[in-house]
């Protein structure tokens, strides 16, 4: 039956590039890993794929979960978002019961039958949960008091994560996220500009100050962590080496790596190297041209998020896509300036890339969501 000439055809948007995009990260990822690991698996495990078979469990298990999601309308979640912030909070705090999992010296994961991380879940979880309330409370979002609001109930989940599951990177990335969000929706950019001022200013006093101190055994092990960064070499036999390793490899890379599979720093001398530290590894096997490739994947999944936030059909699909992104961009950022030693090292993965069951699930469900808002997306002809 045909449509009358008056009446506008049209279809629902489906982004190709954007699943290009995470296809090819996540493939990336997997060859990464099992090219970072391989070795260590071989010595420590017994089976040089270990890595590679969980984290391709993971992965396989998040891009089923993301297609679901994202055949379903993303304002199915908006009734669940105060109990996903409540879950969130209930899952950091099981961290302290007997379920959970201390490992590398850190309790950060829930024995749920399965290893789960519950920080990630609170990144997802806090997405959702932003949009809602930024959406409630509309014109209201203008005001300081809505402002502050905001950030304290982002405040709460970033201050349980970084003291309970003690993941400061995490507690940072949530609360930058909830910042970003709060951007976009609010055109009042003086408290923002304020409000980052005073944390970099916050940030330097406490570099300042911890400096200017001696560092001694009774020293807590995050100003043990900037005193390295400022100086790795005088710490290259403790907080200090983990970073001269990982500059060894990004600086013996050259422009084109010594090849996939060929890094020396993997074997032994770099620690967490498919984890925290696998851009090091990509840097010194595939080199500057390798690095700067990740480097524009990564600023390519950005424009695909912005076009998408731009033309969402509605504000809570736009914030969505707004928090998905932050996230992202975020992690990248740290991650890339912790291996390069521009930050203090931090203990955080690169998206899609580093070793990581939960942090790969989660990202790729995150994926499902902005790809429902893609969905709504309608193109008139």
């Amino acid at each position: 039956m045909a449509l009358p000439r008056n009446r506008k055809k049209s279809e629902y948007y489906f982004d190709y590039s954007l699943l290009f995009i995470i296809l090819f990260l996540v493939g990336f990822g997997l060859v990464m890993i099992y090219s970072a690991s391989a070795y260590d698996a071989s010595s420590q495990m017994g089976n040089e794929m270990y890595y590679l078979i969980h984290q391709g469990g993971a992965a396989a298990l998040g891009l089923v979960a993301m297609l679901v999601v994202s055949r379903i309308p993303y304002h199915f979640w908006e009734p669940f978002a105060v109990l996903g912030y409540v879950v969130s909070a209930v899952l950091i705090l099981l961290v302290l019961s007997p379920l959970g999992i201390e490992a590398n010296g850190a309790r950060r994961w829930l024995n749920l039958g399965v290893s789960v991380q519950p920080a990630e879940i609170a990144k997802l979880t806090m997405i959702v949960f932003l949009a809602t309330m930024i959406c409630k409370l509309g014109r209201n979002v203008r005001t300081g008091k809505a402002f502050l609001l905001i950030l304290a109930l982002a405040g709460v989940i970033c201050l349980l994560v970084w003291k309970v599951t003690d993941n400061l990177s995490s507690a940072i990335i949530i609360f930058g996220i909830a910042f970003l969000m709060l951007f976009v929706a609010s055109p009042d950019y003086k408290r923002f500009v304020l409000l980052t001022g005073g944390g970099i200013a916050a940030a330097a006093a406490v570099v300042y100050f911890i400096s200017q101190s001696e560092l001694t055994e009774d020293t807590g092990f995050r100003s043990a962590r900037i005193m390295a960064w400022l100086d790795p070499e005088a710490y290259a036999s403790g907080k200090g080496f983990q970073t001269l390793q990982a500059l060894y490899a990004i600086g013996s890379g050259g422009l084109f790596g010594k090849g996939l599979g060929g890094s020396m720093q993997k074997l032994g001398y770099l620690p967490e190297q498919q984890n925290d530290m696998i851009f090091s590894i990509i840097c010194e096997e595939l080199g500057l041209f390798g690095a700067i490739s990740v480097i524009v994947i990564f600023i390519l999944l950005i424009w695909r998020f912005m076009i998408i936030a731009n033309n969402a059909p509605d504000l809570f699909g736009a914030l969505l896509v707004v928090g998905v992104m932050g996230h992202i961009a975020i992690q990248v950022i740290l991650n890339i300036a912790v291996v390069t030693n521009t930050i203090p090292n931090t203990g955080i993965s690169l998206p899609f890339i580093s070793y990581g069951g939960s942090s790969v699930m989660f990202l790729l469900i995150e994926m499902g969501l902005v790809m429902s808002v893609a969905r709504g997306i309608q193109l008139k002809e």
